[in-house]
């Protein structure tokens, strides 16, 4: 088998190359054919840790290709996405709630097919979500398009120059603005809790979100958030703590309600073209029109005034 590595492999380890090039094979056989010699890359013997070059042609002796096809028909592949920006190496879509990033019918197949119809062929490279959002959370989601996009994406994540807002309707009525800094601990439930580290707690990780209040009105808030860590549940668990949490979240200890809880990843803030080339200066996701229908419902405003308010958040 002749493989041509892509731009998107380039510099990559050859093992992990062909890890993802022969997924139909065993990790052991891959290494069993680099160890017996029948790896080569431009005609020499290669092992695993050599460095793949794009325009390297990689044979495998005994091997039969075992890429798959692109996908043919992308706007095909692309019904049920919500594009909110593709460029830069990611492609930035609004999640809809209710929806699982990873599995069966997730949304990572479904992202892989539109974008495999027009990236260039890899043998390594696979697209993929640079973060997470909770099942029931709608929003700004991420994914990679190309390597460098998530190298690129992920340094802004580590150095956290990336500013991520969420809109929350929680139980309580909260004025003003508060800073959430707590360590939180997670159980064998999945299930996040607010701790004072007491050296037997297990595993802590500190979390900082900053919150103000948009609209209150018969028991319910309208929150604003930002978060300043990524950790899972950190808004419901943090929020819960303090006596708000998100309606309709019960296994926070929120009222059940028909349509589930309401939180909604709403904007999306990059540092500027220097130290983020190629990626947009935000990116905003209009809430999904059961949030909207809620929140008038709630606080008894019109779409104009909900529509005012949001548009207010892209001019802070």
């Amino acid at each position: 088998m002749e493989l041509r590595a892509a731009e998107n492999d380039d510099n990559r380890r050859l093992d992990r190359v062909l890890r993802k090039a022969l997924d139909g094979l065993a990790l052991s056989a891959i290494h069993r054919l680099l160890r017996t010699g029948k790896v080569r890359i431009n005609g020499k013997k290669a092992g695993g840790d050599f460095r793949v070059r794009a325009g390297d042609t990689i044979t495998v002796e005994g091997c039969e290709n075992t890429q798959k096809p692109p996908a043919r028909d992308r706007q095909k592949a692309g019904d049920g996405l919500s594009v909110l920006y593709e460029g830069g190496g990611i492609l930035i879509i609004n999640k809809p709630s209710g929806t699982a990033v990873h599995g069966e019918n997730g949304l990572d197949s479904l992202v892989q097919s539109y974008l495999e119809a027009g990236l260039p062929p890899s043998l390594s490279f696979r697209a993929g979500p640079l973060h997470r959002l909770d099942v029931p959370t709608s929003g700004v989601l991420v994914f990679s398009s190309s390597l460098n996009g998530a190298r690129e994406f992920t340094r802004l994540l580590k150095e956290r120059k990336l500013k991520k807002y969420y809109l929350a309707v929680v139980q309580g009525e909260f004025e003003g603005s508060e800073t959430w800094e707590d360590m939180l601990v997670r159980d064998r439930k999945n299930r996040t809790s607010a701790v004072v580290p007491d050296g037997d707690s297990g595993t802590t990780r500190a979390a900082l979100t900053l919150a103000r209040s948009l609209m209150t009105a018969g028991g319910f808030s309208l929150l604003l958030l930002e978060i300043r860590s990524g950790r899972t549940h950190q808004i419901r668990s943090q929020a819960a703590s303090r006596g708000h949490p998100l309606w309709g979240d019960v296994k926070y200890g929120g009222t059940r309600n028909s349509g589930g809880l309401l939180l909604h990843a709403v904007l999306l803030v990059f540092p500027g073209e220097d130290e983020a080339p190629g990626f947009p200066p935000y990116c905003f996701a209009p809430p999904p029109p059961r949030f909207l229908e809620t929140a008038k419902r709630l606080f008894h405003c019109s779409e104009d005034e909900l529509s005012g308010m949001l548009a207010g958040l892209l001019q802070e």
